[in-house]
């Protein structure tokens, strides 16, 4: 029995990152002996067994057979004849295809060093055509390292979407490596090489519709809205800004892929022509409710957070109340992070300032402070009390507005 270190471990130690998760493939053995030495099994579909005292996982080596569509569609073969070059030659890439024995000893069948020093994404073998997770992954990991993609995988992958594999993606799957991939230090790869191979069109049909469309140049010198997009996602990732901030970053121009062609490059009414569209794409990918409530926040009143410093009183308090501000003032700073991600993520836009942010935190602040409980104790009619706080609410919101006017 021989154990290994292998896939995203080893690739990490070599690039000179922090290696996080360990996983570790056995090679000649048995669950038996396994069980006799102590581990746990939990694997349900092959052979998958913890440690006894580090509790991390240790895989029997297997080999794979494809046996129908999607990512389960497999018939796996686990027995102590497997050897580590059969059990690495199952992998995706070349770069997570090596193992490490015990004395540090790099096992690398498939050339996997050579594509980390090119910095390039390769497919270990045509058995990848035969997962369309895969596909996410790749564009994920190009997000993560910003390597480029082998000529001949990204050759695969358009064949995979022509050949209908991408269509058989979970929605689970889809949101699990999106949410991965927006959380890397560039999302914009991703989605750029997804849109390459064509997969962005099948499985985020909603994102892909954005690349193409014009917008205002004095507004957008980018011009394109998909490239746009793209701006404001890897601006929020810049900013370390959590997954809500920068999956509404993602969504909140999803209108503008529907403006009648014969109003464009302007944009009417895309803030709410936006909204039904960001509903059925997180329906769809099984967006969590923190993400598709702020997505449909940022969506519906981005360019409202835009025109801040122009707003009356009234129009502010109502804007805090659409969004919940009052009682959720964090998921509120969320969304004015998001809104200054879209109005910095614009060609030569990047560092302009954007005091709306601080404006509204500062108006919010203000409506937060009004004492409703005092205001409902001493109202003669019950009846007013709504009124009465709101009326509270906007007198503190215009105080604090012409105090910010004469700073």
């Amino acid at each position: 029995m021989k154990v290994y270190r292998v896939g995203g471990a080893v690739r990490d130690r070599l690039l000179g990152l922090p290696v996080k998760d360990v996983d570790w493939v056995v090679v000649g053995a048995t669950p038996d002996e396994m069980l006799a030495a102590g581990y746990k099994p939990v694997g349900k579909d092959f052979p998958v067994f913890l440690h006894p005292k580090t509790y991390e996982e240790y895989a029997l080596a297997r080999t794979e057979r494809k046996s129908g569509h999607g990512y389960t569609g497999f018939a796996v073969y686990a027995a102590p004849d497997v050897t580590l070059e059969e059990d690495l030659l199952r992998r995706d890439l070349t770069i997570n295809a090596m193992a490490e024995d015990e004395s540090g000893q790099i096992t690398d069948p498939f050339n996997g060093q050579a594509d980390l020093q090119a910095r390039l994404l390769r497919h270990v073998s045509a058995a990848f055509i035969e997962d369309p997770v895969r596909i996410l992954r790749l564009a994920r990991f190009a997000a993560r390292f910003d390597f480029d993609v082998a000529p001949e995988t990204m050759d695969l992958m358009r064949q995979m979407v022509a050949n209908g594999e991408a269509d058989h993606l979970v929605p689970e799957r889809v949101w699990q490596e999106v949410a991965k991939g927006l959380t890397e230090d560039k999302p914009s790869r991703m989605f750029n090489i997804l849109r390459e191979c064509g997969a962005l069109a099948r499985v985020m049909p909603e994102i892909d519709a954005l690349f193409g469309v014009p917008q205002r140049a004095d507004h957008h010198p980018e011009v394109d809205t998909g490239v746009h997009v793209m701006m404001v996602v890897d601006y929020a990732a810049q900013q370390k800004h959590p997954l809500t901030v920068r999956f509404a970053a993602l969504c909140h121009d999803l209108g503008k892929a529907i403006t009648p062609e014969h109003i464009l490059p302007s944009h009417i009414a895309h803030e709410a022509k936006g909204v039904p569209l960001v509903e059925k794409f997180c329906e769809r990918i099984r967006a969590p409710s923190d993400c598709r409530d702020l997505a449909i926040m940022v969506c519906r009143d981005h360019t409202n957070v835009h025109r801040a410093l122009e707003l009356r009183a009234e129009t502010v308090l109502a804007l805090l109340q659409r969004c919940d501000g009052l009682r959720k003032p964090d998921r509120f700073g969320q969304m004015l992070d998001a809104c200054e991600a879209d109005a910095r993520g614009r060609l030569g836009f990047e560092s302009r300032a954007y005091p709306q942010a601080a404006y509204l935190r500062d108006l919010l602040a203000a409506a937060r402070g009004v004492d409703a409980g005092a205001i409902a104790q001493s109202a003669p009619d019950k009846a007013q009390i709504p009124d009465l706080v709101a009326a509270a609410r906007k007198q503190a919101i215009a105080a604090k507005m012409t105090e910010l006017k004469h700073v």
